[in-house]
């Protein structure tokens, strides 16, 4: 009864102005980790993502929303840069880029945090799209935001292998433990 209710829930937060909030908790086998959190406040307005990651080497790393949470193959079944609208790659603030396009989340080493704070106008917690079930995934290298030489910096920005991931999901509901 609790899951028939959740579109329903939603549908009220949304048309009430109330915010949206969706989670990645990321990790790999090499003990690298960290979480995402995404928060909507207004329907079709901007999404606030947070990032903290443990683990990375220092530099910068690609960082993506891809197609699929489905990680049934590790990272890899994921598959591309989720991109609803068919366009190249881009950076986080070009006006032709993926949804999925984040840019670069900067790591001082593998032993301290790296952060992210960016404000995506076209990443959706509702609606047809919705990041909700797509997967969030951090690279090896540094992603080069469609300016490369290379053949890949049109459809990956060049950003290496698959590190980190998770899939994005709902948020439990901000509430104090009884």
């Amino acid at each position: 009864m609790k899951f028939a209710l959740l579109p329903l829930a939603i549908l009220a937060q949304s048309a009430l102005g109330c915010a949206l909030n969706a989670v990645a908790v990321l990790k790999n086998d090499q003990g690298a980790h960290g979480v995402a959190t995404f928060s909507q406040e207004l329907r079709n307005g901007p999404t606030k993502i947070h990032v903290e990651v443990w683990g990375l080497t220092e530099g910068n790393h690609g960082i993506h929303v891809h197609e699929y949470g489905d990680l049934t193959q590790g990272c890899n079944s994921t598959l591309a840069h989720y991109n609803p609208h068919n366009v190249t790659h881009g950076g986080p603030t070009d006006e032709i880029r993926h949804v999925g396009d984040l840019g670069n989340i900067y790591s001082p080493g593998p032993d301290q945090a790296a952060v992210l704070d960016i404000t995506a106008d076209l990443i959706q917690l509702h609606g047809r799209t919705s990041v909700i079930g797509r997967g969030m995934l951090i690279h090896s290298g540094e992603d080069d935001l469609g300016k490369g030489g290379s053949p890949l910096s049109s459809t990956t920005g060049n950003a290496g292998g698959r590190f980190l991931c998770a899939p994005i999901g709902w948020a439990a509901p901000k509430t104090t433990p009884q």
